[in-house]
Parts: structure tokens; sequence; C-alpha cells
């Protein structure tokens, strides 16, 4: 069965609280890991390796720039993954 867009959007909204240990009301999806959340270049490494293991998928290293909102890891991994 293949996910809607809506329940992909939520499994990474999941994905990121978890990994930032964050509720999900206080994650948008342009609010910054990093500016807002206090985040670390290792919390968006977790990011990457969680997304790559929940749709297996592999996303190239060089899109960890782009993993700085919620809106930044949908569209690397909608990319990624040809959605």
């Amino acid at each position: 069965m293949t996910m809607s867009i809506d329940e992909r959007s939520v499994k990474i909204k999941e994905i990121v609280c978890r990994i930032l240990e964050l509720d999900e009301d206080e994650v948008t999806d342009t609010s910054l890991f990093q500016e807002e959340h206090g985040a670390d270049s290792l919390r968006a490494i977790e990011i990457l390796a969680s997304v790559e293991k929940e749709f297996n998928i592999v996303i190239d290293q060089d899109k960890l720039s782009e993993l700085v909102n919620l809106k930044g890891v949908y569209d690397v991994v909608a990319d990624a993954a040809g959605w």
C-alpha cells in the first residue's frame, strides 16, 4: 500500500519531532531546526538516516544543507523518492 502525501508528511514530521525531542505543535513547515529549535548538525544527519530508512531511499549527503526545516525535509525526501 502506498502512502498518501498527507501520510508521508505526517510521518516525516513525527520523525523530525522525535529526533529533535519536540512536540509536534512546536514545529511548523518553516520553523528553522537550528535557529529556532537548537538542533545541531548531528540532528540533521539523524533526520537524514531516519527518513532514508523509513522510506527506503538514498539521499545524497550534499542535501544535508537543505534539511533546515520541515519543508526542506519534505522536498529532499520527495525528490529522492521520485514523488
